[in-house]
């Protein structure tokens, strides 16, 4: 007798069943701790989500009367007079974005030239050690880089460093003007300080996930060392270099302290880095506390709005390029 033959119907149910069964099985292998752990970082993301809109949400509610009577040209004016209840935040924008401009400027390259020092060239003993000072910069109160700038810093400035700039570039509209010590250019210096720890731990981080045999690729095929770091190390860790330089951009914009005991605090545009300024953190620093009227207090928070809003901006950009950086990448391989 000949064995009873499956039809094509009969065999995707057993198969499907199989597969259910399957499914059920290994569900129930999952542990109860697992599933709770899960749960638990659902929560920890969503719960990240809500506050942040929260956040969003109350700022913007505090900023309403100021959008009302202002506008988008609260955003593009210039004028910040608490007095005759003119408030402008573009000078606060504008020292905003050029401090941190400044600061990455001078920070990345240091940051990024430690890193590869302490990863490529130090033996592993000795660059444990300097990698746990430079990290230790970072554990410094923003008050006392303010305090070290004040009395420190903008003095060297004021006396040698700005008289030094005006003489040699002096036709450049960034290093003319009068050397004040404290201003744009010193809030920049402070910035860099502050970020290069944060910039060059993530980089030390990146260029330690390349791998070995890549080096030694490089090597082989008759690279010089400087030629592997670049092609093997630099090249291939572009995307992550660019992850450190936002996040050191993030906290050179919202810093506070420093910045307003050393950038001169004054609301206005000028295109020389002596000059004093002011940013979007340090007015409301400075004048928040002291602030008289409901609409001086609004204005205050519609700038904080925009420090928010530019800040989430940038990070997106900063987000699609890294995506289409590694998409490209990807593409190439």
């Amino acid at each position: 007798m000949t064995p009873p033959q499956l039809s094509v119907t009969d065999f995707s149910k057993s198969v499907l069943h199989t597969q259910g069964s399957l499914r059920l099985k290994k569900r129930r292998e999952v542990h109860v701790g697992d599933r709770i752990f899960q749960k638990v970082l659902q929560a920890s993301g969503i719960g990240i989500l809500i506050l942040l809109g929260a956040i969003a949400f109350q700022v913007f509610k505090l900023a309403k009367p100021a959008i009302a009577q202002f506008g988008f040209g609260f955003l593009k004016a210039t004028e910040w007079n608490p007095v005759t209840d003119e408030f402008g935040a573009g000078a606060f924008i504008y020292g905003t974005l050029v401090s941190s401009a400044l600061a990455l400027a001078i920070s990345v390259p240091m940051s990024v030239g430690v890193a590869l020092f302490l990863t490529e060239v130090l033996p592993r003993k000795i660059a444990g050690v300097l990698g746990f000072l430079v990290e230790m910069l970072a554990a410094i109160p923003s008050v006392v880089y303010g305090l070290w700038g004040i009395f420190v810093l903008a003095p060297i400035l004021r006396t040698h460093v700005q008289p030094f700039l005006g003489q040699k570039l002096g036709f450049l509209p960034f290093f003319q003007g009068p050397p004040f010590g404290v201003g744009m250019f010193a809030a920049g210096l402070i910035l860099a300080i502050m970020i290069t720890p944060t910039i060059s731990s993530i980089c030390r981080e990146v260029f330690r996930a390349v791998p070995m045999n890549q080096r030694e690729a490089a090597l082989a095929l008759g690279a010089t060392r400087w030629e592997m770091i670049r092609v093997a190390v630099l090249k291939s860790s572009q995307s992550g270099i660019f992850g450190a330089v936002i996040l050191g951009l993030g906290r050179a914009m919202g810093e506070t302290m420093a910045v307003t005991m050393v950038i001169g605090n004054r609301a206005s545009i000028s295109g020389s880095l002596f000059a004093p300024a002011q940013t979007m953190a340090s007015v409301i620093a400075n004048e928040y506390a002291e602030a008289t009227s409901d609409l001086h207090h609004s204005a205050l928070a519609a700038v904080g709005l925009s420090l928010f809003a530019v800040s989430f901006a940038i990070n997106g950009v900063a987000r699609f390029l890294v995506w289409r950086s590694k998409k490209r990448s990807g593409l190439n391989a």
